[in-house]
């Protein structure tokens, strides 16, 4: 199993899918217990409601699980958000806080390593190679994040996530235009509640590669599951009917960044 599939589009959007996969080496998924097997806290189907929105758009796409190591977060093990409950880069829990290990079978910092060169390096060359392909061809490099999550997970968060979770880093990862524009689209999706800056507001991969002053800016959307699953528990089925109302409003949210990448490039060749 390839660690990661990329595709190199003409345009500056480049699309990151972290989560998406479902591989698990058979050696790493024979010490999961049942919870850990489940592997319930996948991205489900997030990168066939990306699929065909925009011509040009190139993308990379994590095959390995997130229990195999998260390729959103930090390699060096920061956390992302001090204080509040979260996952780590190799997780030894589900988003419930659940053990998903048998007794005994965590990894262990050897193991850790071992993984981040065999998984979340790969992904992050390949991502890293679109970015800076975009950014040759264009001046500016537009990377669009996309995620999904369950949208109650009280360990995590408190209440219903909204159904779109736009995150900037607090306004750091991206040009102040980008980022008013994606919320535009967001505020006029009907049927849809949205915020930004919330309870996400961008991982790692966001607040890594968003550098507004070089030219690469960064947003990542948090999409709740319930706004293009059938049901968010197993088995995780992707609702067409739904998935056909959401994806206009992703489809309006690259067509806005895209148009603004000209403007971006100019304003930094004069600025």
């Amino acid at each position: 199993m390839r660690p990661v599939d990329s595709f190199a589009g003409d345009g500056p959007l480049v699309l990151g899918l972290p989560h998406c996969g479902t591989h698990v080496p058979d050696d790493i998924l024979a010490r999961f217990n049942p919870t850990g097997a489940a592997l319930a806290d996948t991205d489900w189907h997030v990168d066939r409601l990306y699929r065909d929105l925009l011509p040009g758009v190139s993308w990379a796409r994590a095959n390995f699980h997130r229990y195999v190591i998260d390729a959103n977060r930090d390699p060096e093990g920061v956390s992302l958000y001090p204080g509040q409950n979260t996952t780590g880069l190799c997780p030894t829990t589900d988003f419930e806080g659940a053990p998903i290990y048998l007794p005994g079978q965590e990894p262990d910092a050897d193991e850790i390593t071992a993984r981040l060169h065999a998984w979340h390096a790969p992904y992050h060359a390949a991502l890293r190679g679109l970015i800076d392909r975009a950014l040759a061809k264009h001046g500016v490099a537009i990377l669009f994040d996309c995620h999904s999550i369950r949208s109650e997970i009280a360990f995590l968060f408190d209440g219903v996530l909204p159904d779109l979770n736009l995150g900037t880093n607090d306004g750091k990862s991206c040009a102040a235009p980008l980022q008013e524009a994606v919320t535009l689209v967001m505020r006029k999706a009907e049927g849809f509640s949205g915020v930004v800056n919330g309870r996400f507001k961008g991982g790692w991969t966001t607040r890594h590669y968003g550098q507004p002053g070089t030219g690469v800016h960064a947003i990542q959307l948090e999409l709740a599951q319930k706004t293009h699953l059938a049901q968010e528990a197993a088995p995780f089925d992707y609702d067409t009917e739904k998935a056909a109302r959401l994806r206009p409003v992703l489809q309006a949210m690259l067509e806005q960044l895209q148009a603004l990448a000209p403007h971006l490039e100019e304003g930094k060749s004069h600025g």
